[in-house]
């Protein structure tokens, strides 16, 4: 009798918060789990809580701003597994203060990184295999100026947008971002950066012939380090819509921004 392997995530950002706790749950969904975290040891921590509640883990060195880290995370699980079923890009920073380095340094993980990652997985991925964005509420388009706000309502390709992100740094390298029409906020631009781009995949890998489920989410306000003890959800909620996104049913929806499982605006 022939025993069925399991179906294979990984998990960026999953040393903590909403990123280890989504590694918690597509585990105990029966998933296989790649906690992938910049220090290994910190991945340790979370995968061998995992198993010792009975349910798979490895930990993954994966630094999502370093490309080189990156392409060894994939070599790795290519190794130990082959395939894997789902990806989900939790990893993200949000840095105090506004200038030119906190841009980059945000734009770095959280959106070139969740950008490169998806693409250095993405011979990994599984027939309907799932990539899952977590974005954030501050993904909102009526932060940007009118004509900004209909450049990024209608469809962009990567280097569209691309050119768009380099517009915001170079606007803020001269002090002109407000008059370029941009908000004062490195992470709210990554993220409306985050949900074009799961669009743009979306539409880019739509004649894939593994038929790919691309989608984005916002978890909410969460307590976590980033969120803060303020926050209005616990880990769990904030988990419980990109582990739905993970899992979704063959014929489930793809290219959208949800959040608590529905369609929302941004």
């Amino acid at each position: 009798m022939s025993i069925l392997s399991p179906s294979v995530a990984v998990v960026t950002g999953a040393n903590r918060g909403i990123g280890a706790e989504i590694a918690r749950q597509l585990a105990h969904k029966g998933f296989l789990v790649f906690v992938g975290c910049r220090q290994l040891h910190d991945g340790d921590v979370v995968a061998s809580s995992i198993r010792a509640a009975g349910g798979q883990a490895r930990a993954l060195a994966l630094d999502v701003s370093d490309p080189a880290s990156i392409l060894a995370a994939v070599e790795s699980v290519s190794a130990q597994v082959g395939q894997i079923d789902a990806l989900v890009n939790n990893a993200g920073i949000a840095l105090e203060g506004f200038n030119l380095d906190i841009v980059r340094r945000t734009l770095a993980v959280n959106f070139y990184g969740a950008e490169r990652a998806t693409f250095a997985f993405l011979p990994l991925l599984a027939r309907q295999g799932k990539v899952v964005m977590v974005s954030s509420g501050m993904a909102d388009r009526s932060a940007l100026s009118p004509s900004l706000r209909a450049r990024f309502s209608t469809p962009l390709s990567r280097a569209e947008l691309h050119a768009l992100l380099a517009d915001f740094e170079q606007s803020v390298a001269t002090g002109q971002h407000r008059a370029h029409g941009w908000p004062q906020s490195a992470y709210r631009v990554s993220k409306l950066a985050l949900n074009v781009l799961c669009e743009t995949l979306s539409r880019d890998l739509a004649d894939d012939p593994r038929d790919l489920v691309i989608n984005a989410c916002c978890p909410g306000w969460v307590k976590t380090d980033m969120g803060g003890p303020s926050a209005d959800r616990s880990v769990e909620e904030g988990a419980d819509t990109p582990v739905w996104l993970a899992t979704l049913p063959a014929d489930g929806p793809r290219g959208g921004f949800f959040r608590d499982r529905a369609v929302a605006s941004w």
